[in-house]
């Protein structure tokens, strides 16, 4: 009879199902990404990231110029702190520079979307001609048996991404796809957090915040723990300037003021200070200094 040491386990699986494997870290060795810097199209937000290399005399940083390659970014806010416009910034970019990218619109109607693409378009000073084959809209607005749908709604994002050599990939918002299921927010996620790593897309996830949620928080609305699924989450905000504050933001009371600030990014290092964050009358989107840097102590 063979000792309990000697016994090897079975691992009890349906019929289809994926076996489990145990890999070496040398397997994985031609398999593992590139890591560089995609850009955004936001200015200064491409400054916010970074490698570093081992010298002699210690580390040293190496700017990535760029968001984060085939990462998961989620951009989270309440409404009216430029979260839409950062995403139609990165699409527009992506398209520019002659790469195929999806934008999934789960509330806004197509002919509307591409408004706003237009117009922001046009403040970039992108030529609109050069752009219009690149970018691709799946509308999700008019079709809730797929919105509610998460594993039909990955089997088409897998399609199309082979069909049309997607490389970038924007989804706004995933709020939307778990609306009333708050429950399966984290599965729904997953599941396209799995599909995009699986196709090496750099996507760029749009979530709502609801005005109780506290304004600093990565915390969607609805989404327990969503942030944590993906690979970076940047938190935007805004607020009424008051009497109190205007000489610290150098702003009248009554304006508004925007921030932004990194919640963390397992992909590469990051500026995790708070930062101010502009929008342009023409839509652009601008990340500005730090808050410690230009009010410092």
């Amino acid at each position: 009879m063979p000792t309990l040491a000697g016994l090897r386990p079975t691992l009890l699986r349906n019929k289809g199902e994926p076996e489990l494997r145990i890999l070496k870290l040398k397997e994985l060795q031609d398999r593992i990404p590139k890591l560089f810097g995609i850009p955004s199209g936001i200015p200064g937000l491409d400054d916010l990231f970074f490698t570093f290399t081992m010298e002699e005399e210690g580390y040293r940083k190496v700017p990535l110029k760029g968001l984060p390659s085939a990462s998961v970014i989620h951009i989270t806010g309440v409404p009216d702190t430029g979260k839409t416009l950062m995403a139609e910034q990165f699409a527009l970019t992506q398209a520019s520079r002659q790469y195929a990218t999806l934008f999934v619109t789960v509330e806004v109607p197509a002919p509307f979307l591409a408004q706003g693409l237009r117009q922001r378009a046009q403040a970039l000073r992108l030529a609109w001609e050069e752009i219009q084959d690149n970018i691709f809209l799946l509308e999700l607005a008019r079709l809730p048996e797929v919105r509610d749908n998460i594993g039909e709604l990955c089997n088409h994002l897998v399609q199309i991404i082979r069909d049309y050599n997607i490389k970038a990939c924007v989804i706004d918002s995933i709020t939307g796809l778990y609306e009333g299921k708050e429950t399966a927010a984290r599965t729904i996620v997953r599941r396209l957090y799995e599909v995009m790593k699986e196709h090496y897309q750099t996507a760029v996830f749009i979530s709502q915040k609801r005005s109780s949620h506290e304004e600093m928080s990565a915390e969607a609305a609805g989404g327990y723990g969503v942030s944590h699924i993906l690979d970076c989450t940047l938190v935007l905000t805004k607020m009424v300037v008051s009497r109190s504050t205007s000489s610290f933001y150098g702003k009248d009371p009554g304006d508004i003021v925007r921030t932004i600030r990194i919640d963390g990014c397992r992909v590469c290092g990051h500026d995790p200070r708070v930062h101010l964050l502009e929008i342009e009358e023409t839509g652009i989107v601008r990340v500005g200094p730090a808050l410690s840097s230009k009010f410092p102590n």
